[in-house]
């Protein structure tokens, strides 16, 4: 996903929104799976116009402007949603270090595993909490914003059992004979 593919599916299901609108479901909906800074909604939203993607459709005070999505805008993101296969990380820079984990002592291995338990444990509990603030929430956005959501209860779920797991191999009976 891109912030523009993301700009371009809240405005249309907004049908039109401010930047600082655009923001704002950001930090509700999206921060879990595509964080976006002030400046780069802003910036994104000035390509998407001059890309003829978006239109302004509204301006009032101190420059505030309100955008809709354009019909070209509307292919385009329909294009990437449907047509283009989401990208696989294949780069895990956590998964790097537990790989070289053998080359510490392995109570700092264990620990390290459980530092990650506990990020884990600890993303799981925020993502509680956006799940409540959804209680009775209605439309497109909350339907399958709770659909993502439990992707991500379970996966951060995974992690925490994952990690506790792989920090259980690590006994001095399981745990490889240190190099050096």
């Amino acid at each position: 996903m891109s912030l523009r593919h993301a700009a371009l599916g809240l405005l249309a299901l907004r049908g039109e929104a401010s930047g600082y609108d655009l923001l704002g479901i950001f930090n509700e909906s999206l921060e879990h799976v595509w964080p976006a800074t002030q400046s780069q909604l802003y910036t994104e939203l000035g390509k998407l116009t001059d890309a003829e993607l978006v239109q302004v459709v509204a301006e009032g005070g101190r420059g505030r402007k309100a955008y809709a999505v354009t019909e070209a805008g509307r292919k385009e993101f329909e294009h990437w949603l449907l047509e283009e296969p989401p990208t696989t990380n294949r780069r895990n820079d956590m998964l790097l270090r537990v790989f070289f984990l053998g080359l510490v002592p392995p109570e700092q291995a264990r620990e390290f595993l459980l530092g990650r338990a506990a990020a884990a444990a600890e993303m799981h509990e925020r993502l509680r909490g956006v799940e409540e603030s959804l209680t009775g929430e209605q439309g497109p956005l909350a339907v399958h914003g709770r659909i993502a959501l439990e992707w991500g209860l379970r996966y951060s779920a995974m992690q925490d059992e994952w990690a506790r797991w792989a920090a259980g191999q690590l006994t001095a009976e399981g745990a490889a004979e240190q190099p050096g």
